[in-house]
């Protein structure tokens, strides 16, 4: 149940895969995702929007995103998250990534600024009082950005099932490569209906949290906006599923089946 905070935070990463040439998003977009425990006692929300702003004379999209528990569960593990991300309008590359964490008590403040000239992430750990700089990878995304930098740049026209997509990420103090495998097409019934979805596994690290390798599976609406319907996640003890229960402010019709 402690690592509720995990799959939310996921969520801001991997929900979420695009086929567009054009721009799958816009600014006033919002989701909210209803989190829950062995699929029926519900464990907490999170919510995503996408704002215009600018940052150093740039124009940019500043994602927030925040994830907290509800219900009883707070009363035991209390979790309140805040992520936001700062990245190029037009080519999709983060500038900033702030984390800041309150899980159970255990907390991060830490701000991340993207220097993609000199391969660098400077890290701000405010909660330490310690900053280092990181050398990054060509095209590195922070966890937001590549949220939605896939459904931009991802071409799912074309995928045939078994296909791997891979990403460079910076998260904290570390490089690492994200790979997300696609699964094929279903249809998936929702609150809002049955809706044709694209099904992918993201790969995670198995342990203490996850069962294995592979024990997520998320699905995307197979239309023009690609935004994230469900995930479940089978955990070392029990399994955690996000369902999207309300939006706003997309780019383009949402198609419900019946």
């Amino acid at each position: 149940m402690k690592k509720v905070n995990l799959v939310i935070a996921l969520c801001f990463v991997i929900l979420s895969v695009s086929a567009q040439q054009k721009h799958a998003f816009q600014e006033g977009e919002w989701f909210k995702f209803r989190m829950s425990y062995s699929g029926f006692l519900k464990a907490g929300n999170a919510t995503l929007e996408v704002k215009e702003s600018r940052l150093n004379g740039r124009e940019v999209f500043h994602v927030v995103g925040k994830g907290w528990t509800t219900g009883a569960i707070r009363w035991f593990f209390k979790v309140k998250d805040r992520y936001e991300s700062y990245f190029d309008k037009q080519t999709g590359m983060p500038y900033k990534f702030i984390r800041n964490i309150d899980e159970g008590g255990y907390t991060k403040d830490i701000e991340i600024e993207f220097d993609h000239v000199a391969s660098k992430a400077h890290v701000n750990n405010k909660k330490e009082k310690k900053k280092a700089s990181f050398t990054i990878e060509e095209n590195v995304q922070d966890m937001v950005s590549a949220f939605y930098y896939l459904r931009n740049n991802y071409n799912t026209n074309t995928i045939s099932e078994g296909d791997v997509v891979s990403l460079n990420m910076f998260f904290d103090e570390e490089n690492y490569n994200f790979k997300l495998k696609f699964l094929g097409r279903e249809e998936l019934k929702t609150t809002f209906g049955t809706i044709k979805t694209l099904k992918f596994r993201p790969y995670v690290m198995a342990g203490r949290v996850f069962k294995e390798k592979e024990s997520l599976t998320l699905w995307v609406s197979a239309d023009d906006n690609k935004i994230p319907l469900r995930i479940q996640a089978d955990l070392a003890v029990g399994s955690l599923r996000a369902d999207l229960e309300a939006f706003k402010g997309l780019k383009h019709s949402f198609k419900v089946q019946f």
